[in-house]
Protein backbone atom coordinates (compact mmCIF):
# COMPACT_ATOMS: atom_id res chain seq x y z
CA UNK A 1 0.00 0.00 0.00
CA UNK A 2 1.16 3.53 -0.83
CA UNK A 3 0.94 6.62 1.40
CA UNK A 4 2.35 10.13 1.38
CA UNK A 5 3.12 12.65 4.12
CA UNK A 6 4.84 16.03 4.20
CA UNK A 7 8.11 16.73 5.99
CA UNK A 8 10.73 19.42 5.55
CA UNK A 9 14.45 20.14 5.58
CA UNK A 10 16.59 23.22 5.04
CA UNK A 11 18.84 24.40 2.24
CA UNK A 12 20.85 27.32 3.54
CA UNK A 13 18.37 29.63 5.28
CA UNK A 14 15.37 28.37 3.29
CA UNK A 15 12.99 25.57 4.04
CA UNK A 16 12.36 22.81 1.48
CA UNK A 17 9.10 20.86 1.49
CA UNK A 18 9.74 17.10 1.27
CA UNK A 19 7.19 14.60 0.02
CA UNK A 20 7.72 11.46 2.07
CA UNK A 21 6.42 8.62 -0.12
CA UNK A 22 5.96 5.25 1.58
CA UNK A 23 5.33 1.97 -0.19
CA UNK A 24 4.74 -1.27 1.71
CA UNK A 25 4.69 -4.50 -0.31
CA UNK A 26 4.90 -8.22 0.35
CA UNK A 27 8.34 -9.72 0.32
CA UNK A 28 11.38 -10.24 2.47
CA UNK A 29 11.19 -7.71 5.36
CA UNK A 30 13.34 -4.69 4.57
CA UNK A 31 13.42 -0.97 5.32
CA UNK A 32 15.05 1.22 2.65
CA UNK A 33 15.24 5.02 2.40
CA UNK A 34 16.11 6.61 -0.95
CA UNK A 35 16.27 10.22 -2.15
CA UNK A 36 19.76 11.40 -1.07
CA UNK A 37 19.41 10.92 2.71
CA UNK A 38 22.38 11.84 4.88
CA UNK A 39 23.56 9.78 7.83
CA UNK A 40 21.04 11.21 10.31
CA UNK A 41 18.16 10.44 7.92
CA UNK A 42 19.38 6.92 7.21
CA UNK A 43 19.66 6.25 10.93
CA UNK A 44 16.01 7.21 11.34
CA UNK A 45 15.14 3.62 10.38
CA UNK A 46 16.14 2.40 13.81
CA UNK A 47 14.57 5.34 15.66
CA UNK A 48 11.28 5.03 13.77
CA UNK A 49 11.06 1.25 14.21
CA UNK A 50 11.65 1.47 17.97
CA UNK A 51 9.36 4.52 18.39
CA UNK A 52 6.43 2.84 16.62
CA UNK A 53 6.74 -0.35 18.65
CA UNK A 54 7.23 1.43 22.00
CA UNK A 55 4.25 3.71 21.28
CA UNK A 56 2.06 0.60 21.11
CA UNK A 57 1.53 0.35 17.35
CA UNK A 58 2.27 -2.42 14.88
CA UNK A 59 5.40 -2.10 12.77
CA UNK A 60 4.81 -3.81 9.37
CA UNK A 61 6.91 -6.93 8.88
CA UNK A 62 7.05 -6.46 5.11
CA UNK A 63 9.18 -4.62 2.55
CA UNK A 64 9.13 -0.87 3.25
CA UNK A 65 10.50 1.65 0.77
CA UNK A 66 10.70 5.35 1.65
CA UNK A 67 11.31 7.91 -1.11
CA UNK A 68 12.17 11.48 -0.13
CA UNK A 69 11.15 13.74 -3.01
CA UNK A 70 12.50 15.77 -4.69
CA UNK A 71 15.20 13.13 -4.98
CA UNK A 72 17.97 15.48 -6.21
CA UNK A 73 18.17 17.52 -2.96
CA UNK A 74 20.38 16.32 -0.12
CA UNK A 75 18.29 15.73 3.03
CA UNK A 76 19.93 16.23 6.38
CA UNK A 77 18.85 16.32 10.01
CA UNK A 78 16.52 14.22 12.10
CA UNK A 79 13.30 16.18 11.52
CA UNK A 80 12.05 13.62 8.98
CA UNK A 81 11.56 10.96 11.68
CA UNK A 82 7.95 11.94 12.35
CA UNK A 83 6.69 12.07 8.72
CA UNK A 84 8.41 8.74 8.01
CA UNK A 85 6.74 7.13 11.04
CA UNK A 86 3.29 8.53 10.18
CA UNK A 87 3.78 7.49 6.55
CA UNK A 88 4.52 3.91 7.60
CA UNK A 89 1.47 3.77 9.88
CA UNK A 90 -0.68 5.27 7.12
CA UNK A 91 0.56 2.85 4.47
CA UNK A 92 0.00 0.03 6.96
CA UNK A 93 -3.67 0.99 7.29
CA UNK A 94 -3.49 2.36 10.84
CA UNK A 95 -4.26 5.98 9.78
CA UNK A 96 -6.57 7.19 7.00
CA UNK A 97 -4.44 8.34 4.02
CA UNK A 98 -6.26 11.63 3.36
CA UNK A 99 -5.81 12.87 6.96
CA UNK A 100 -2.02 12.89 7.29
CA UNK A 101 -1.55 14.96 4.10
CA UNK A 102 -3.18 17.97 5.75
CA UNK A 103 -0.21 18.58 8.05
CA UNK A 104 3.48 19.35 7.90
CA UNK A 105 5.17 16.87 10.25
CA UNK A 106 8.56 17.93 11.63
CA UNK A 107 10.20 16.29 14.64
CA UNK A 108 12.85 13.87 15.76
CA UNK A 109 11.64 10.75 17.57
CA UNK A 110 13.18 9.20 20.64
CA UNK A 111 13.26 5.42 20.95
CA UNK A 112 10.34 5.54 23.37
CA UNK A 113 8.27 7.62 20.94
CA UNK A 114 8.68 11.15 22.36
CA UNK A 115 8.93 14.16 20.05
CA UNK A 116 12.18 16.10 20.20
CA UNK A 117 12.99 19.57 18.88
CA UNK A 118 15.15 20.16 15.82
CA UNK A 119 17.12 23.03 14.30
CA UNK A 120 15.90 25.14 11.39
CA UNK A 121 12.19 24.89 12.19
CA UNK A 122 11.41 28.55 11.44
CA UNK A 123 12.39 28.56 7.73
CA UNK A 124 10.58 25.22 7.34
CA UNK A 125 7.35 26.70 8.72
CA UNK A 126 7.68 29.82 6.55
CA UNK A 127 8.16 27.73 3.40
CA UNK A 128 5.29 25.37 4.27
CA UNK A 129 2.88 28.30 4.56
CA UNK A 130 4.02 29.56 1.16
CA UNK A 131 3.34 26.08 -0.25
CA UNK A 132 -0.21 26.14 1.16
CA UNK A 133 0.34 23.89 4.20
CA UNK A 134 -1.03 25.85 7.16
CA UNK A 135 -1.16 23.21 9.90
CA UNK A 136 2.09 21.94 11.40
CA UNK A 137 2.82 19.30 14.03
CA UNK A 138 6.07 19.88 15.93
CA UNK A 139 7.74 18.96 19.20
CA UNK A 140 6.89 21.13 22.23
CA UNK A 141 10.44 22.53 22.16
CA UNK A 142 9.77 24.03 18.71
CA UNK A 143 6.28 25.42 19.32
CA UNK A 144 7.29 29.02 20.06
CA UNK A 145 9.50 29.05 16.99
CA UNK A 146 6.69 27.81 14.73
CA UNK A 147 4.27 30.36 16.18
CA UNK A 148 6.44 33.18 14.82
CA UNK A 149 4.90 32.50 11.40
CA UNK A 150 1.58 34.32 11.26
CA UNK A 151 -1.20 32.23 9.72
CA UNK A 152 0.25 28.89 10.79
CA UNK A 153 -1.76 26.52 13.01
CA UNK A 154 0.67 24.83 15.38
CA UNK A 155 0.12 21.57 17.28
CA UNK A 156 2.74 20.41 19.76
CA UNK A 157 2.00 16.91 21.12
CA UNK A 158 4.56 15.29 23.38
CA UNK A 159 4.54 11.75 21.94
CA UNK A 160 4.02 9.80 18.74
CA UNK A 161 1.01 8.11 20.35
CA UNK A 162 -0.70 11.50 20.77
CA UNK A 163 -0.03 12.36 17.12
CA UNK A 164 -1.54 9.08 15.90
CA UNK A 165 -4.62 9.37 18.12
CA UNK A 166 -5.08 12.96 16.94
CA UNK A 167 -4.90 11.97 13.26
CA UNK A 168 -7.33 9.10 13.90
CA UNK A 169 -9.77 11.47 15.58
CA UNK A 170 -9.54 9.63 18.92
CA UNK A 171 -7.83 12.51 20.71
CA UNK A 172 -8.19 16.27 20.42
CA UNK A 173 -5.25 18.66 20.39
CA UNK A 174 -5.66 22.37 20.97
CA UNK A 175 -3.65 24.66 18.67
CA UNK A 176 -0.85 26.44 20.47
CA UNK A 177 -1.31 30.15 21.17
CA UNK A 178 1.38 32.76 20.72
CA UNK A 179 2.65 34.21 23.98
CA UNK A 180 2.70 37.95 24.47
CA UNK A 181 5.93 39.28 22.92
CA UNK A 182 8.55 40.31 25.43
CA UNK A 183 9.77 43.87 25.23
CA UNK A 184 13.39 44.22 24.14
CA UNK A 185 15.61 45.95 26.67
CA UNK A 186 16.19 49.68 26.24
CA UNK A 187 19.88 48.88 25.90
CA UNK A 188 21.59 45.59 25.23
CA UNK A 189 24.78 44.78 27.08
CA UNK A 190 26.78 47.14 29.25
CA UNK A 191 26.49 50.93 29.28
CA UNK A 192 28.76 53.60 27.81
CA UNK A 193 28.50 55.53 31.07
CA UNK A 194 30.85 52.89 32.55
CA UNK A 195 33.69 54.12 30.31
CA UNK A 196 35.76 56.97 31.72
CA UNK A 197 37.33 59.40 29.25
CA UNK A 198 37.92 58.35 25.61
CA UNK A 199 35.53 61.02 24.31
CA UNK A 200 36.99 60.87 20.79
CA UNK A 201 36.59 57.09 20.61
CA UNK A 202 33.01 57.34 21.90
CA UNK A 203 32.22 59.95 19.26
CA UNK A 204 33.66 57.71 16.53
CA UNK A 205 31.63 54.71 17.72
CA UNK A 206 28.47 56.83 17.80
CA UNK A 207 29.06 57.78 14.17
CA UNK A 208 29.77 54.13 13.30
CA UNK A 209 26.55 52.96 14.98
CA UNK A 210 24.52 55.70 13.29
CA UNK A 211 25.66 54.67 9.81
CA UNK A 212 26.56 51.00 10.25
CA UNK A 213 30.24 51.69 9.49
CA UNK A 214 33.20 49.37 10.08
CA UNK A 215 35.75 50.47 12.71
CA UNK A 216 39.41 49.83 13.50
CA UNK A 217 40.63 50.84 17.00
CA UNK A 218 44.38 51.06 17.66
CA UNK A 219 45.84 51.61 21.10
CA UNK A 220 48.10 50.22 23.84
CA UNK A 221 46.97 47.41 26.15
CA UNK A 222 44.51 48.54 28.80
CA UNK A 223 43.34 51.66 26.97
CA UNK A 224 39.74 50.43 26.85
CA UNK A 225 39.36 49.13 23.28
CA UNK A 226 37.58 45.92 24.27
CA UNK A 227 35.49 47.71 26.89
CA UNK A 228 34.28 50.20 24.27
CA UNK A 229 33.60 47.48 21.71
CA UNK A 230 31.44 45.41 24.06
CA UNK A 231 29.19 48.43 24.65
CA UNK A 232 28.49 49.21 20.99
CA UNK A 233 25.38 47.01 21.02
CA UNK A 234 23.89 49.30 23.67
CA UNK A 235 23.77 52.24 21.23
CA UNK A 236 22.62 50.40 18.10
CA UNK A 237 19.01 51.02 17.03
CA UNK A 238 16.29 48.54 17.94
CA UNK A 239 15.85 45.77 15.38
CA UNK A 240 12.83 45.99 13.08
CA UNK A 241 10.47 43.01 12.82
CA UNK A 242 12.03 42.06 9.49
CA UNK A 243 15.56 42.17 10.92
CA UNK A 244 14.49 40.16 13.97
CA UNK A 245 12.92 37.47 11.76
CA UNK A 246 16.02 37.30 9.51
CA UNK A 247 18.29 36.92 12.54
CA UNK A 248 16.02 34.32 14.12
CA UNK A 249 16.10 32.24 10.91
CA UNK A 250 19.89 32.22 11.01
CA UNK A 251 20.02 31.20 14.66
CA UNK A 252 17.33 28.59 14.07
CA UNK A 253 19.36 26.90 11.33
CA UNK A 254 22.51 27.15 13.46
CA UNK A 255 20.73 25.63 16.48
CA UNK A 256 21.45 28.65 18.69
CA UNK A 257 17.97 29.81 19.62
CA UNK A 258 17.74 30.29 23.37
CA UNK A 259 15.08 32.95 23.94
CA UNK A 260 11.87 31.69 25.51
CA UNK A 261 9.61 33.43 23.00
CA UNK A 262 11.59 32.14 20.02
CA UNK A 263 12.31 35.55 18.49
CA UNK A 264 15.77 37.14 18.62
CA UNK A 265 15.08 40.76 19.56
CA UNK A 266 18.58 42.00 20.41
CA UNK A 267 21.26 42.55 17.81
CA UNK A 268 23.90 39.79 17.68
CA UNK A 269 27.37 40.46 19.05
CA UNK A 270 29.87 37.85 17.91
CA UNK A 271 33.46 37.84 19.16
CA UNK A 272 35.32 34.78 17.84
CA UNK A 273 38.75 33.83 19.17
CA UNK A 274 41.70 34.59 16.90
CA UNK A 275 42.36 30.86 16.40
CA UNK A 276 39.16 30.51 14.33
CA UNK A 277 39.58 28.99 10.87
CA UNK A 278 38.45 30.62 7.63
CA UNK A 279 35.66 28.02 7.37
CA UNK A 280 34.51 28.92 10.88
CA UNK A 281 34.44 32.58 9.89
CA UNK A 282 32.48 32.33 6.62
CA UNK A 283 30.72 29.01 7.19
CA UNK A 284 31.22 25.61 5.67
CA UNK A 285 31.02 21.89 6.16
CA UNK A 286 29.92 19.08 3.89
CA UNK A 287 26.45 20.59 4.05
CA UNK A 288 27.31 24.30 4.52
CA UNK A 289 26.32 25.91 7.81
CA UNK A 290 26.45 29.60 8.78
CA UNK A 291 29.77 31.02 9.99
CA UNK A 292 30.52 33.90 12.33
CA UNK A 293 29.96 36.61 9.73
CA UNK A 294 26.45 35.29 9.11
CA UNK A 295 25.73 34.84 12.83
CA UNK A 296 26.63 38.55 13.19
CA UNK A 297 24.11 39.58 10.48
CA UNK A 298 22.20 42.72 11.58
CA UNK A 299 24.63 43.06 14.49
CA UNK A 300 28.32 43.34 15.31
CA UNK A 301 31.31 41.13 14.49
CA UNK A 302 34.13 42.06 16.89
CA UNK A 303 37.66 40.87 16.10
CA UNK A 304 39.92 41.60 19.05
CA UNK A 305 43.70 41.40 18.56
CA UNK A 306 43.19 41.69 14.81
CA UNK A 307 46.76 40.87 13.67
CA UNK A 308 46.66 37.59 15.61
CA UNK A 309 44.03 36.17 13.22
CA UNK A 310 45.47 34.13 10.37
CA UNK A 311 45.90 35.94 7.08
CA UNK A 312 43.57 33.50 5.30
CA UNK A 313 40.83 34.11 7.88
CA UNK A 314 41.09 37.89 7.50
CA UNK A 315 41.17 37.82 3.72
CA UNK A 316 37.90 35.88 3.46
CA UNK A 317 36.21 38.92 5.02
CA UNK A 318 36.89 41.12 2.01
CA UNK A 319 34.11 39.96 -0.30
CA UNK A 320 31.37 39.70 2.39
CA UNK A 321 32.21 43.22 3.63
CA UNK A 322 31.67 44.52 0.12
CA UNK A 323 28.64 42.46 -0.94
CA UNK A 324 26.83 41.88 2.35
CA UNK A 325 26.58 38.14 1.72
CA UNK A 326 28.78 35.08 1.43
CA UNK A 327 28.39 32.23 -1.04
CA UNK A 328 29.64 28.76 -0.11
CA UNK A 329 30.01 26.20 -2.88
CA UNK A 330 30.25 22.48 -2.22
CA UNK A 331 29.72 19.37 -4.33
CA UNK A 332 26.22 18.97 -2.86
CA UNK A 333 25.06 22.57 -3.09
CA UNK A 334 25.97 26.23 -3.52
CA UNK A 335 24.36 28.34 -0.79
CA UNK A 336 24.32 32.06 -0.03
CA UNK A 337 24.10 33.45 3.49
CA UNK A 338 23.53 37.10 4.46
CA UNK A 339 26.45 38.93 6.11
CA UNK A 340 25.36 42.55 6.61
CA UNK A 341 27.15 43.20 9.86
CA UNK A 342 29.13 46.02 11.43
CA UNK A 343 32.79 44.95 11.63
CA UNK A 344 34.49 46.20 14.78
CA UNK A 345 38.21 45.49 15.17
CA UNK A 346 40.88 46.27 17.76
CA UNK A 347 44.65 45.93 17.73
CA UNK A 348 47.86 47.03 19.43
CA UNK A 349 50.21 49.27 17.44
CA UNK A 350 53.06 46.73 17.72
CA UNK A 351 53.81 43.28 19.24
CA UNK A 352 54.63 44.72 22.67
CA UNK A 353 51.75 47.18 22.43
CA UNK A 354 53.60 50.42 23.28
CA UNK A 355 54.74 51.84 19.93
CA UNK A 356 54.55 55.67 20.13
CA UNK A 357 53.31 55.45 23.74
CA UNK A 358 54.37 58.38 25.93
CA UNK A 359 54.50 56.45 29.20
CA UNK A 360 56.07 53.08 28.30
CA UNK A 361 58.99 52.54 25.96
CA UNK A 362 58.44 50.20 23.00
CA UNK A 363 60.91 47.29 22.91
CA UNK A 364 60.09 46.21 19.34
CA UNK A 365 62.49 46.73 16.48
CA UNK A 366 61.43 48.60 13.38
CA UNK A 367 61.27 45.37 11.40
CA UNK A 368 59.11 43.69 14.06
CA UNK A 369 56.65 46.58 13.95
CA UNK A 370 56.57 46.48 10.16
CA UNK A 371 55.98 42.70 10.06
CA UNK A 372 53.26 43.00 12.69
CA UNK A 373 51.37 45.64 10.72
CA UNK A 374 51.78 43.73 7.44
CA UNK A 375 49.58 40.97 8.83
CA UNK A 376 46.64 43.18 7.86
CA UNK A 377 46.39 43.72 4.13
CA UNK A 378 45.76 47.08 2.49
CA UNK A 379 42.59 45.91 0.71
CA UNK A 380 41.07 44.84 4.05
CA UNK A 381 42.00 48.15 5.69
CA UNK A 382 40.48 49.97 2.72
CA UNK A 383 37.13 48.37 3.57
CA UNK A 384 37.16 49.72 7.13
CA UNK A 385 35.54 53.16 7.17
CA UNK A 386 36.74 54.54 10.50
CA UNK A 387 40.26 54.25 11.97
CA UNK A 388 40.65 55.69 15.47
CA UNK A 389 43.39 56.00 18.04
CA UNK A 390 42.48 54.90 21.58
CA UNK A 391 45.21 56.41 23.76
CA UNK A 392 46.28 55.50 27.27
CA UNK A 393 43.96 56.95 29.92
CA UNK A 394 45.24 59.64 32.23
CA UNK A 395 44.92 59.35 36.00
CA UNK A 396 42.48 62.27 36.01
CA UNK A 397 40.19 60.37 33.59
CA UNK A 398 40.00 57.40 35.94
CA UNK A 399 39.38 59.38 39.11
CA UNK A 400 37.15 62.14 37.76
CA UNK A 401 33.61 62.48 39.11
CA UNK A 402 32.08 63.98 35.98
CA UNK A 403 29.28 61.61 34.87
CA UNK A 404 29.74 60.07 31.44
CA UNK A 405 26.93 60.10 28.88
CA UNK A 406 24.67 57.06 29.02
CA UNK A 407 24.04 54.63 26.18
CA UNK A 408 20.36 55.60 26.17
CA UNK A 409 21.20 59.24 25.32
CA UNK A 410 23.60 58.22 22.54
CA UNK A 411 21.11 55.69 21.22
CA UNK A 412 18.42 58.34 20.80
CA UNK A 413 20.70 60.33 18.47
CA UNK A 414 21.64 57.16 16.58
CA UNK A 415 17.99 56.22 16.03
CA UNK A 416 17.15 59.73 14.80
CA UNK A 417 19.97 59.50 12.24
CA UNK A 418 18.86 56.02 11.16
CA UNK A 419 15.29 57.25 10.56
CA UNK A 420 16.63 59.92 8.21
CA UNK A 421 18.66 57.28 6.36
CA UNK A 422 15.72 54.87 6.02
CA UNK A 423 13.56 57.62 4.52
CA UNK A 424 16.26 58.74 2.09
CA UNK A 425 17.40 55.26 1.03
CA UNK A 426 14.00 53.52 0.91
CA UNK A 427 13.82 53.68 -2.94
CA UNK A 428 17.09 51.73 -3.09
CA UNK A 429 16.06 49.01 -0.63
CA UNK A 430 18.86 49.78 1.86
CA UNK A 431 18.58 51.18 5.36
CA UNK A 432 21.93 52.63 6.44
CA UNK A 433 24.65 54.74 4.84
CA UNK A 434 27.33 52.06 5.04
CA UNK A 435 25.38 49.91 2.56
CA UNK A 436 25.31 52.57 -0.17
CA UNK A 437 27.03 51.82 -3.45
CA UNK A 438 28.67 54.43 -5.66
CA UNK A 439 25.38 55.07 -7.46
CA UNK A 440 23.55 55.83 -4.22
CA UNK A 441 26.44 57.99 -2.97
CA UNK A 442 26.23 60.20 -6.06
CA UNK A 443 22.44 60.38 -5.87
CA UNK A 444 21.96 61.10 -2.16
CA UNK A 445 25.16 62.74 -0.87
CA UNK A 446 25.10 66.43 -1.74
CA UNK A 447 28.31 68.25 -0.74
CA UNK A 448 28.70 71.99 -0.27
CA UNK A 449 31.38 73.76 -2.34
CA UNK A 450 33.64 74.00 0.72
CA UNK A 451 33.27 70.27 1.40
CA UNK A 452 34.10 69.45 -2.23
CA UNK A 453 37.25 71.58 -2.10
CA UNK A 454 38.43 69.96 1.11
CA UNK A 455 37.74 66.47 -0.19
CA UNK A 456 39.63 67.22 -3.41
CA UNK A 457 42.68 68.29 -1.42
CA UNK A 458 42.49 65.19 0.78
CA UNK A 459 42.11 62.92 -2.26
CA UNK A 460 45.37 64.23 -3.72
CA UNK A 461 47.36 64.43 -0.49
CA UNK A 462 46.30 61.04 0.94
CA UNK A 463 46.37 59.19 -2.43
CA UNK A 464 42.88 57.87 -1.80
CA UNK A 465 41.35 55.03 -3.80
CA UNK A 466 37.88 55.27 -5.31
CA UNK A 467 36.63 53.05 -2.48
CA UNK A 468 38.20 55.32 0.15
CA UNK A 469 36.61 58.35 -1.48
CA UNK A 470 33.15 56.77 -1.27
CA UNK A 471 33.69 55.70 2.33
CA UNK A 472 34.73 59.19 3.44
CA UNK A 473 31.64 60.64 1.78
CA UNK A 474 29.43 58.00 3.44
CA UNK A 475 30.89 58.75 6.87
CA UNK A 476 30.41 62.46 6.17
CA UNK A 477 26.79 61.76 5.27
CA UNK A 478 26.31 59.98 8.60
CA UNK A 479 27.86 62.88 10.53
CA UNK A 480 25.48 65.24 8.69
CA UNK A 481 22.56 62.97 9.63
CA UNK A 482 23.57 63.20 13.29
CA UNK A 483 23.46 66.99 12.86
CA UNK A 484 20.15 66.60 10.95
CA UNK A 485 21.65 68.48 8.01
CA UNK A 486 20.45 67.97 4.46
CA UNK A 487 23.86 68.83 2.98
CA UNK A 488 27.31 67.49 3.79
CA UNK A 489 29.20 70.53 4.98
CA UNK A 490 32.93 71.18 5.21
CA UNK A 491 33.02 70.36 8.93
CA UNK A 492 31.34 66.99 8.26
CA UNK A 493 33.91 66.04 5.62
CA UNK A 494 36.76 67.30 7.83
CA UNK A 495 35.68 64.99 10.65
CA UNK A 496 35.21 62.08 8.25
CA UNK A 497 38.74 62.56 6.88
CA UNK A 498 40.15 62.71 10.39
CA UNK A 499 38.34 59.46 11.26
CA UNK A 500 39.86 57.87 8.16
CA UNK A 501 43.47 58.93 8.57
CA UNK A 502 44.55 59.70 12.13
CA UNK A 503 45.13 56.12 13.27
CA UNK A 504 46.04 54.12 10.19
CA UNK A 505 48.67 51.47 11.06
CA UNK A 506 52.16 52.69 10.44
CA UNK A 507 51.21 56.35 10.48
Amino acid sequence: MFAQTYGSTTAGLNGVLINVEVDITNGIPAFDIVGLPDTAVRESRERVRAAIKNAGFEFPGRRITINLAPADIKKDGSGLDLPIAIGILTAGGQIRPEIAQNYLLVSELSLEGRLRGITGLLPMAINALRQGVRAIIVAPDNSNEALLVDGTIVYAPATLAEVVRFLRGDHSLQPMEKAAPSQPPATAGEDFSDVQGQLWAKRALEIAAAGGHNVLMIGPPGSGKTMLARRVNSILPTMSNQEALETTKIYSVAGLLTESNGLVTTRPFRSPHHTISDAGMVGGGRIPRPGEITLAHNGVLFLDELPEFSKATLEVLRQPLEDGQVTISRANASLSYPAKMMLLTAMNPCPCGFFNDNATKCVCSENEVRRYLKRISGPLLDRIDIHIQVPRLEYSDLTGNKPAESSAAIRRRVETARRLQRTRLLPYGIFCNARMGHKQVKATCRLTSGAQTLLKQAFAKMSLSARSYDRIVKVGRTIADLDQSGEIAEMHIAEAIQLRSNARPGR
